[in-house]
């Protein structure tokens, strides 16, 4: 066991404490970036002025009418920026553009005395556009081939004569959505300037040191004279870790040029129109088994919608082709990739960050196939998983796969899956209007950044003379719980009480240079500098401590506010006595802690190499009814075991995956993103830009039954405290809920039937998946109706069905249907 991975006697960690904000949550005394306009005297407030356009030139830019309006200060324009006019680190991304490249993209802000003000000044402004062709799907991207950034390309193994030599071989097509973070707090900022000219930016960032970098070269000034804070977020879900860099320059210009503390919050309607969401993909596939339904060969490509710019989308798609896999060895495989780029929101990092996507894709393979291969889903994918000594196709090492099969066979058991198939058989057969379902699915999902250079953490650790702790790390708090973890990690490497810790919120001018808080490394990384630093300052306190107890420093032991040594005397001397003795002693107190993530090598030209420190595992059960007039579901069970390693805060680590499951259902069976796609002036307007039209999962589709454990003997060595990540592997469990739906739906036709399920699988969805498996059972599968609502019309059904919606050629055996969105 590693001394990073080893764990004191009664140590703090893998306690069951609440959040450490929990309190401030409930009472409503947590303060969120917003609430400091209140005590910051003479705000100014920020408004955009949006284009009514997807693609646009901007001809003519007229200010002065703004000026006019009672309560105008200024409005901010290109000409403002003293630095470099851009917001994005691909330098693709202009904060203010000359070219309009998605329907409310913000060409000037105006500065007013009150909100209304600044609102009422940016509807004054009079702008002149030259409407351009716009791509708003991705596939009109594919068909324009309107390409941006790296293609990447992933293969091993000999995947035609694979193909040549396959009992079984079928292809198909498969397009499915993105997804709104709708965090509950939107995008907000507050910059001031102080007599020096030093900038001071309080912003909802999950990436403080790049929101500084951004900041400062807008500006046109070095990183030194930008800081930034985040004291929490109200959520952020990846949607904060590069969309707030411009929001924070925006304000940061305007204090600099008015010497007022600028405020900019988004609206609800703002936040959805001007920020990016989870990339939607289309996949094209073939896929070859041998007649004992083991996966042979895998041929795919990925098309991401990237939007108008690159923001994250290049790691995006490389996480994405990294995880096709997911927990299954597919001996040869052959993955292209590529980034539409289209007239839409720049699409951007959330939860997963691409590897939902890619899992998807193979999730979906198996539940079309598996009734074709005459296989019941479960069997046919526990009988591919990755058994010890294989690698994924990108050459990693697969450690610990039999933490798959115990997750599974945990759930199995737990979840009485035997008995309750019975049940469910036995319901089907006496209710001919409804059905019902049980799916399971695996995930195994890789830890770490992509970019290798991202796996680094610093931490600032002060003990205080009355033996007082305060720690700083460049984590942010987005109602996860790091903090709440980081406080744990820090009394347990002490040796203190939990109360004797606090913790200061995340600065750029206490910890520089820090990573995002995101890849769900945030515990990985600020753990190990939080106890780097704590153990620096304990090895110092040791020497003390050891010249008062008269035995080697090695002897010396902290544990819970008292210091005492092996084989001693029996003297047990107070923390606090010890620090203030060490202090008259001239000892350091304080320390700055890093840690970098060991064993990591990534070639991304080849893809190939080992990019995560470990695998994340966990499955998910899921039971599900069908009304098969409707299409409507309810979710009646759910049971998930999920490996979090030796947990550092067990109730912190549950919540996360109750909600990291609710938000992945979210997006594969209710969250419908829609863009106007007609011709019409509105072209390209995303048309559920409210909570009125996306819909979020809410009480009512919580499942009745929801049962969640942790993996036991799960200890992951070399990992602090031998814990595992938990932020974004949860996410991916939902897709036991699309394939509980899609069985449910195939069980109106006969015993085999194949249905194609589009995503999300909303009601709508779910009824097309019924009618065609009832068509199945009348013996015209090819050539049943499938009514698809008209592009930018979900309310007007054309008589035909779309071709996308028909099954495609056989290939060999038999091709499965596009899977496209009604």
């Amino acid at each position: 066991m590693s001394h990073l991975s080893e764990r004191p006697t009664n140590p703090v960690v893998g306690q069951d404490l609440p959040h450490e904000s929990a309190q401030l949550h409930v009472t409503g005394a947590a303060l969120y970036t917003d609430d400091l306009v209140l005590r910051t005297h003479g705000t100014l407030h920020a408004h955009p002025v949006q284009a009514p356009h997807a693609h646009a030139r901007v001809t003519g830019l007229r200010t002065a009418p703004a000026l006019e309006v009672p309560g105008v200060v200024r409005v901010l324009t290109a000409s403002d920026v003293t630095g470099v006019n851009d917001a994005g680190v691909k330098h693709d991304e202009p904060l203010f553009p000359d070219e309009v490249m998605f329907f409310g993209h913000s060409v000037a802000w105006v500065l007013g005395e009150t909100l209304e003000a600044a609102r009422l000044g940016a509807a004054a402004v009079e702008v002149d556009y030259e409407p351009l062709p716009s791509i708003v799907t991705v596939r009109e991207a594919i068909d324009a081939e309107s390409f941006q950034g790296a293609q990447p390309h992933l293969e091993r193994g000999d995947v035609e004569t694979a193909f040549d030599g396959a009992a079984h071989v079928f292809s198909g097509e498969f397009e499915f959505a993105g997804q709104e973070h709708f965090y509950l707090e939107t995008h907000c900022a507050l910059a001031l300037v102080d007599e020096n000219g030093q900038v001071f930016v309080q912003s909802s960032t999950q990436h403080p040191s790049e929101t500084q970098e951004i900041v400062a070269h807008v500006l046109g000034v070095p990183s030194h004279e930008v800081t930034v804070q985040c004291l929490r977020m109200g959520g952020g879900f990846g949607g904060k870790e590069m969309q707030p860099h411009g929001l924070a320059a925006i304000a940061a210009i305007g204090a600099r040029l008015t010497g007022r503390p600028v405020r900019l919050r988004l609206t609800r309607t703002q936040d959805l129109t001007m920020s990016g969401k989870r990339h939607g993909f289309h996949s094209r596939w073939r896929v070859a088994f041998d007649d004992d339904g083991r996966l042979l060969a895998l041929d795919a490509t990925l098309t991401a919608d990237g939007g108008w710019s690159l923001d994250l989308s290049e790691p995006v798609l490389a996480r994405a082709l990294c995880h096709i896999d997911n927990a299954y060895w597919i001996p040869n495989v052959r993955v292209n990739g590529r980034i539409a780029r289209t007239n839409k929101t720049s699409q951007t990092a959330f939860r997963g960050f691409g590897g939902p996507q890619g899992m998807l894709v193979i999730e979906d393979v198996l539940g079309r196939c598996a009734p074709l291969l005459g296989l019941d889903p479960a069997d046919l994918r526990r009988r591919n998983f990755y058994t010890d000594g294989q690698t994924t196709p990108y050459g990693q090492p697969v450690r610990h796969p039999e933490r798959i099969t115990a997750a599974w066979d945990a759930v199995v058991a737990s979840g009485e899956l035997e008995r309750r198939r019975e049940e469910v058989a036995r319901y089907n057969a006496e209710h001919p209007d409804t059905k019902r379902a049980i799916g399971i699915t695996p995930v195994k999902f890789g830890i770490s950044f992509n970019l290798t250079a991202f796996n680094q953490a610093g931490a600032l650790v002060h003990v205080y003379k009355d033996g007082s702790v305060l720690i700083n790390h460049g984590g942010t708090e987005m109602g996860q719980g790091l903090h709440t973890k980081m406080l744990q990690v820090a009394a347990t490497a002490l040796g203190v009480p939990l109360s004797t810790v606090r913790l200061a919120p995340t600065r750029t001018d206490k910890v520089p240079n820090t990573s995002a808080t995101a890849a769900s490394s945030g515990a990985d990384l600020n753990g190990g500098a939080v106890k780097n630093a704590c153990e620096q300052i304990t090895d110092r306190l040791r020497a003390v401590a050891a010249g008062r107890l008269g035995v080697h420093p090695n002897d010396v032991r902290f544990e819970d506010g008292v210091v005492h040594a092996i084989g001693g005397t029996g003297e047990q001397v107070p923390w606090a006595q010890l620090v203030h003795q060490a202090y008259f002693q001239r000892v350091q107190l304080w320390a700055a802690g890093f840690y970098r993530t060991e064993g990591l090598h990534w070639d991304s030209s080849r893809m190939q190499g080992s990019p995560f420190k470990y695998f994340a595992y966990g499955v998910a059960a899921t039971e599900v009814e069908v009304d098969g007039f409707t299409g409507a579901y309810r979710t009646r069970r759910v049971d998930i075991v999920h490996d979090v390693g030796d947990s550092l805060s067990p109730l912190v680590d549950i919540g996360q995956i109750e909600g990291g499951f609710v938000q992945g259902a979210g997006w594969l069976t209710l969250e419908d993103l829609r863009w106007d796609e007609s011709d019409r002036a509105s072209r390209g307007r995303l048309a559920t830009q409210a909570a009125s039209t996306y819909k979020l999962p809410s009480f009512s589709e919580m499942p009745e039954e929801f049962n969640v454990s942790l993996l036991e003997q799960a200890h992951e060595d070399g990992v602090v405290y031998g814990s595992k990540a938990v932020g974004e592997p949860p996410l991916m469990l939902a897709f036991s809920v699309r394939e509980a739906l899609r069985q449910a739906a195939a069980a109106f036709g006969p015993a085999g039937t194949s249905v194609d399920l589009a995503s999300p699988a909303t009601p709508e969805a779910v009824f097309w998946a019924v009618e065609e498996a009832r068509a199945a059972g009348e013996g015209h599968p090819d050539d049943a109706h499938v009514e698809v609502a008209a592009p930018g019309d979900p309310g007007v059904r054309p008589e035909q069905p779309d071709a996308d919606a028909r099954p495609m050629q056989p290939e060999s055996e038999r091709a499965v249907g596009a899977g496209a969105r009604p």
